[in-house]
């Protein structure tokens, strides 16, 4: 088997800094218009203070879960190996109103917090730099950052509130386990993913935008494994919750971000292969499981507007891994081994 090679874009992106802001004369009509902007500002402040809960139809019980997806056969060229990555389940509580890579430079921009595993320098005002030169919880020097919102239990009996980021109150709960794991192509090879690329699964904004995007982050329970919804699921005693994410695994193979984040890396069709001119990488899969209290309700941190829906969902991940861990990877995802 020829040696793969790690890509490395030629140009990375740093800290991002807006322009100054224009000095502008101040009008009367001007003066008025900004009395009701602070206005309007203030409301929306106070409603950010408010409690954001889902709504009852935002639950199911367990029995309503359906068969996730299909399998789709392998081919003769698939690389159907499996690596598994042990990052932790946050035990260091890193957690941030941040995203890097939709706000960058914009501490509390994503106005909902998030859990991390992998990098320890994620926040927004990380460089590329930071993060190839920071700490980890990942094994194998893998310096990538794994993140997505916060779960909390909510209401009577929940215990000590965490931080409240925009409406979203109650105690931020500690995963159980969390699955990061790499997965080949049932129809080809896969190719090194470059290094900083940044993926993005889900949408932050689904609720209001009726479900677009969505269908790649799924619920379920321990229990039942194969089935999911995208409504939170109420499992039974004894089974714990699952929040799964799968990520665009088809790289146009010339950036590693693109404007919507979501351009230069897309999903394979329903047989699994890659759109023409895209190329087949390495595609992760997360899974995040928790043991929820009994008798308590729980919601994920969202954006305002968003209600805290579970169609909200989302996740995120910049590969920062070194290139022989990469290289790796892709090896044993194209031999067809579980590693």
């Amino acid at each position: 088997m020829a040696q793969s090679v790690r890509l490395t874009p030629s140009t990375r992106p740093g800290r991002h800094f807006g322009a100054p802001p224009r000095l502008v004369p101040v009008t009367l009509l001007g003066l008025t218009t900004i009395a009701v902007a602070a206005a309007v500002m203030v409301m929306t402040i106070h409603h950010h203070r408010g409690t954001a809960v889902p709504r009852p139809g935002d639950y199911v019980s367990a029995d309503r879960l359906v068969a996730t997806g299909t399998v789709v056969p392998a081919g003769p060229a698939a690389s159907t190996g499996s690596w598994t990555t042990p990052c932790g389940r946050d035990e260091n509580g890193h957690h941030n109103a941040d995203n890097m890579i939709s706000k960058p430079g914009q501490p509390g921009g994503a106005m909902h917090m998030h859990d991390y595993v992998g990098n320890l320098a994620t926040d927004a005002e990380t460089t590329d730099a930071d993060l190839e030169a920071a700490g980890t919880t990942c094994a194998y020097g893998d310096r990538s950052t794994y993140y997505w919102p916060s779960l909390r239990v909510i209401g009577a009996g929940s215990g000590v509130p965490s931080t409240p980021v925009a409406g979203n109150t109650g105690r931020i709960l500690r995963p159980d386990s969390v699955l990061v794991q790499f997965r080949g192509n049932p129809v080809s090879k896969v190719l090194p993913m470059p290094i900083l690329t940044r993926a993005v699964t889900g949408n932050a904004s689904a609720l209001t935008e009726r479900g677009v995007n969505a269908e790649h982050v799924q619920w379920g329970c321990s229990g039942k494994p194969g089935f999911s919804t995208r409504s939170y699921p109420l499992c039974p005693a004894g089974q714990r919750l699952t929040r799964t994410f799968d990520f665009p695994s088809c790289w146009d193979g010339r950036r590693t971000d693109s404007p919507t984040h979501r351009a230069h890396l897309v999903f394979p069709d329903a047989g699994g292969a890659c759109p023409e001119a895209t190329f087949a990488v390495p595609q992760l899969h997360v899974v995040v499981a928790y043991t929820i209290p009994t008798g308590l309700k729980f919601a994920i941190d969202a954006m305002p507007g968003q209600l805290r829906s579970p169609l909200a969902d989302h996740s995120d991940f910049i590969d920062v891994m070194p290139a022989g861990l990469m290289n790796r990877i892709v090896g044993c995802l194209n031999s067809g081994r579980t590693c």
